[in-house]
């Protein structure tokens, strides 16, 4: 009988495929800081790496410290987010950025406490700064992590939508003490849930743990909990995302009543119009809405 679930020779095993496989991402490159390492973490926030390589070079080059952004506008953040979606994160990125200036003299600081007291850094981000940018030990517990543990650790299709206690007793246990191995730990079991040990078509047969992975030795049981979907077409979200489209191609500003015809649904275009005036993503100068 093999052994199963997640052994430190599993664990050292994913690692390994990691150094042969990992993609080579910019932020993952010798001497990238750890403001571009944090700026990366929260434009991939719900949003595939591959449509952030693009827009974090162009962030990078136009503020390539915090205190480059500090000193910016607030609404030049948003603009530059472009169709990155949830523009809350710029708004986020911005005051994280006035707040490093301000309070650590423009230097990310490298502890987790001193990071999940940033503004809009939370456990997930505050722990991937200080694994990744300064190769501390720290459980990363992204979805795709998540996933990874739910199946090989627990024999479970799928992680539930949120995380629960008893998955946070797991993953802390299997991180492993060496600062070094933890960072290596963090970033390997992340690509093998993007690359791999995907959501919707798992392609175990490639897999480096499939003899071990309790999900599979199980016959990859339906067993997954119940997950919500995230409806698009027609959403709040949708319609917000439309005019700020309008907002953010009109550096000037633009009339009220043309951001709101570019939705069908006039009701639902003052509604959320309203909500991103209220939460600071466009202003309002007279008759024009900008950004």
């Amino acid at each position: 009988m093999p052994d199963t679930g997640l052994t430190s020779q599993v664990i050292e095993a994913i690692c390994a495929w990691f150094d042969a496989n990992g993609r080579d991402l910019p932020w993952r490159r010798p001497g990238t800081s750890a403001w571009g390492v944090l700026v990366s973490e929260v434009m991939s926030q719900q949003t595939p790496m591959s449509r952030v390589i693009g827009p974090w070079h162009e962030w990078m080059n136009r503020w390539p410290t915090p205190d480059d952004l500090a000193e910016e506008d607030s609404g030049e953040a948003v603009a530059a987010w472009g169709r990155l979606g949830y523009p809350r994160r710029a708004l986020r990125l911005h005051s994280c950025a006035v707040a490093i200036a301000t309070e650590h003299d423009g230097v990310v600081p490298n502890s987790y406490d001193e990071l999940v007291a940033l503004p809009g850094i939370g456990d997930y981000t505050a722990s991937a700064v200080v694994s990744f940018a300064f190769g501390g030990r720290a459980t990363v517990l992204d979805t795709n992590v998540r996933r990874l543990i739910a199946r090989a650790e627990s024999g479970i299709a799928n992680c539930p939508t949120s995380v629960t206690r008893a998955e946070r007793v797991v993953a802390d246990a299997l991180v492993p003490d060496e600062d070094v191995r933890a960072a290596k730990w963090a970033v390997a079991s992340m690509e093998l849930g993007a690359l791999v040990c995907t959501a919707r078509s798992p392609q175990c047969e490639v897999c480096p743990i499939r003899d071990s992975c309790r999900w599979v030795i199980d016959g990859k049981p339906d067993n997954a909990p119940a997950r919500r979907g995230q409806p698009w077409k027609g959403t709040d979200r949708q319609c917000r995302g439309v005019i700020m489209d309008v907002v953010r191609n009109s550096p000037r500003g633009v009339k009220v009543q043309m951001a709101l015809s570019a939705w069908p649904e006039p009701d639902q275009a003052s509604r959320c119009l309203e909500s991103l005036l209220d939460d600071g993503l466009v202003h309002r100068r007279g008759s024009l809405i900008s950004l």
